[in-house]
């Protein structure tokens, strides 16, 4: 599952806004702060999410899930 830091790491290394993630993933500024907000993604619909994910990726962002070990995190693809 997708989480809010995750979401602002990968705006953070791609140097995008929220208004940038907004409007690449074809949804509101206002999804996207609440996504980002203490609620995080797991109350926005999975379409939504999937938006985010995709629009981020998309650009290169690579999501890498939790482990027994470490927590969620997120990387750029190799140019």
């Amino acid at each position: 599952m997708l989480t809010a830091p995750q979401i602002r790491a990968a705006r953070a290394l791609l140097a995008w806004s929220q208004p940038t993630l907004a409007t690449a993933s074809g949804l509101s500024l206002p999804t996207i702060v609440r996504m980002e907000g203490a609620q995080g993604p797991g109350r926005s619909s999975a379409a939504n999410v999937a938006a985010v994910q995709g629009a981020l990726e998309g650009a290169g962002v690579v999501f890498i899930p939790a482990d027994d070990v470490l927590g969620p995190g997120v990387r750029l693809k190799q140019a």
